[in-house]
């Protein structure tokens, strides 16, 4: 693998601290994917067991309420997205849809399985920086609830 990419891939949340042959292991299984702008990665309540680096261009997470659909957040190049259904293996909880073009990694969830035989120390290194990326969502959404509440508090004054 090219000394640059996992360079940039080390700088990423989900591959901070890994090393080089750790990073190859998981890429080994990784397939290229290529979406245009309105396609969709995923969709909400599909079954999945493949998560995504993206690495260039914008997509949108999106989740469908009672008035239609929402946009939740925007990710950008390095994030990743798909996580959830390898670590809950539930049906996926939001559809991802590329806002531009898009170039991303898929990662079945074999890679993992792949670097958990091959390495498992740098197998809990990638564990723990899903988590904590997992976690860092769940941070921001309550944020976000807790803003919606308090002008809904606003409102009723």
């Amino acid at each position: 693998m090219d000394k640059s990419i996992i360079g940039r891939l080390q700088q990423t949340p989900m591959f901070g601290g890994l090393s080089a042959a750790a990073i190859d292991v998981v890429l080994a299984n990784a397939q290229p994917v290529a979406m245009a702008a309105g396609e969709c990665f995923m969709r909400e309540g599909e079954l999945g067991d493949t998560m995504f680096l993206l690495e260039s261009g914008c997509v949108r997470v999106i989740k469908r309420t009672a008035g239609g659909e929402r946009c939740l957040r925007e990710l950008n190049s390095g994030d990743f997205f798909g996580e959830m259904a390898l670590l809950d293996i539930n049906p996926r909880s939001a559809t991802v849809r590329a806002h531009s073009d898009c170039r991303a990694l898929a990662i079945p969830g074999a890679a993992l399985l792949d670097l958990y035989h091959h390495d498992v120390a740098q197998f809990s290194l990638l564990s723990l920086n899903l988590g904590r990326e997992v976690s860092r969502r769940l941070r921001e959404v309550e944020r976000l609830l807790e803003q919606v509440e308090a002008r809904a508090g606003e409102d009723a004054v």
